[in-house]
C-alpha cells in the first residue's frame, strides 16, 4: 500500500497521540477495571516496532491510534477541562519520565534488548495481548520503575489491585514511553506544544476526520 507523504507536525502529531493512548487507558483501566482491546492491542505492539518506515506504522496504521488523536483534539481544544485532569498529568509524565530514561543509555539498552527477546515470544508462543503485557510489565519493573521519578497512577483500589491490570498498566506506562521516545525524535518538546497548540490540534482534527472519529 502506498504511504501518504506527512508533513513533520503529522508525523508529531500521531506519536504524541501514541502517547496521549497510552495514558487515555492508563487512566481507563485504574477507574473502571476496562479498556478498548482495538486500542490496547496497537498501543502494545508498538513496543515491538522496531525499525518503522513510517511513523503510523508502529501502531498498524493511523487508525491505531484514533483513542489517541480523538483524545489529544479534545485536550488541545478544552485544555483546563477538570475530566482531563489525570489524562494531562499522565502525559506530561509520561513526556518527563522518557526524559529521564534517555538519559540512561544502559537502561535503554536493557530495555530495548528484553523487548526483542519478549517480541520472540509475543511472535511464536503468546497468543493474547495479557500474555505479552505480563512480560512487560515485568520489563518496566525492572527499569522505569527504578528511576527516581515514578508515576503515580490513581483510581479504584479494587482495579488496582488487581494483578492483571497491574501488568497492563505498566505495560501501557512503557507504551507510552515509546511514543514520547519517537515524538522527541521527531522534534517533538514540551515548550512547542504550547507555541503550536492550534496547528497541532487542526493536525489531530483532520487525521481524526479522516478515520470518521470527528
Amino acid at each position: 500500500m502506498q504511504h501518504k507523504e506527512r508533513s513533520n507536525l503529522e508525523q508529531q502529531a500521531i506519536a504524541l497521540a501514541g502517547v496521549v493512548q497510552a495514558a487515555r487507558m492508563v487512566d481507563q483501566l485504574s477507574k473502571t477495571g476496562s479498556y478498548p482491546l482495538e486500542f490496547l492491542e496497537p498501543s502494545i505492539h508498538s513496543l515491538f516496532e522496531f525499525e518503522p518506515g513510517q511513523v503510523e506504522d508502529i501502531y498498524g496504521g493511523v487508525s491505531g491510534v484514533k483513542l489517541g488523536l480523538h483524545n489529544l483534539a479534545s485536550l488541545l481544544a478544552s485544555r483546563q477541562s477538570e475530566e482531563h485532569r489525570d489524562l494531562v498529568r499522565y502525559l506530561f509524565n509520561l513526556l518527563y519520565l522518557e526524559r529521564k530514561f534517555s538519559t540512561d543509555p544502559g537502561m535503554m539498552s536493557v530495555v530495548r534488548s528484553r523487548l526483542e527477546h519478549a517480541s520472540f515470544r509475543a511472535e511464536h508462543f503468546a497468543n493474547h495481548v495479557n500474555d505479552i503485557c505480563h512480560s512487560v510489565s515485568g520489563i518496566y519493573q525492572d527499569t522505569l520503575s527504578k528511576l527516581k521519578f515514578r508515576i503515580k497512577v490513581t483510581g479504584s483500589a479494587q482495579h488496582l489491585q488487581d494483578r492483571n491490570n497491574a501488568d497492563i498498566i505498566r505495560a501501557l506506562l512503557l507504551a507510552g514511553i515509546r511514543s514520547a521516545f519517537l515524538w522527541r525524535q521527531l522534534g517533538g518538546r514540551r515548550w512547542k506544544l504550547l507555541f503550536q497548540r492550534k496547528a497541532l490540534l487542526q493536525c489531530a482534527q483532520e487525521l481524526s476526520r479522516d478515520l470518521g472519529v470527528v
